[in-house]
């Protein structure tokens, strides 16, 4: 009897473990990318536009949120043309070898390209060379992309 109770307990133990174990692998993050901002806003309204929940779209991992559903769409069928540069980091960070949070009210779109920047100091460096800022940042990225911010 006594070995029945004890097999039960091994039993009830090593399944919630094993669930455990598979609902901790099931964890993503929900934070939205460029912060919720709608990346379409900035080159169809010339500014930051809030994003919603109810408008969502997945691209290479990230989600983002738009205004609007024709933003939503629009995004959708073009997406390499909204997302930022550098997966949303600082332009200026990467360029100096750094992943800093891009800010999205400090932003600019440059050739069709939005670029993010730290802060409005920032950007005023960055905007003193915007073209050897960003054909150094380009280099840089190759190098850093897969590489956590902390590590750098």
């Amino acid at each position: 009897m006594k070995l029945k109770s004890l097999m039960a307990a091994f039993i009830a133990v090593l399944g919630f473990s094993l669930t455990n174990g598979a609902l901790a692998g099931d964890y993503a993050y929900s934070t939205p990318a460029v912060q919720g901002y709608d990346v379409v806003s900035y080159h169809t309204a010339k500014r930051p536009a809030r994003g919603n929940g109810h408008f969502v779209a997945t691209y290479k991992g990230a989600t983002y949120q738009f205004a609007t559903a024709e933003n939503q769409k629009i995004f959708e069928a073009n997406p390499t043309k909204y997302v930022p540069a550098y997966g949303g980091y600082c332009a200026f960070g990467v360029s100096v070898g750094k992943k800093f949070i891009g800010d999205p009210e400090v932003w600019r779109v440059v050739d069709g390209k939005l670029y993010l920047n730290l802060d409005n100091t920032i950007q005023q460096d960055w905007a003193k060379d915007i073209p050897g800022r960003i054909k150094t940042a380009d280099g840089n990225w190759k190098k850093i992309k897969d590489k956590s911010p902390a590590s750098l």
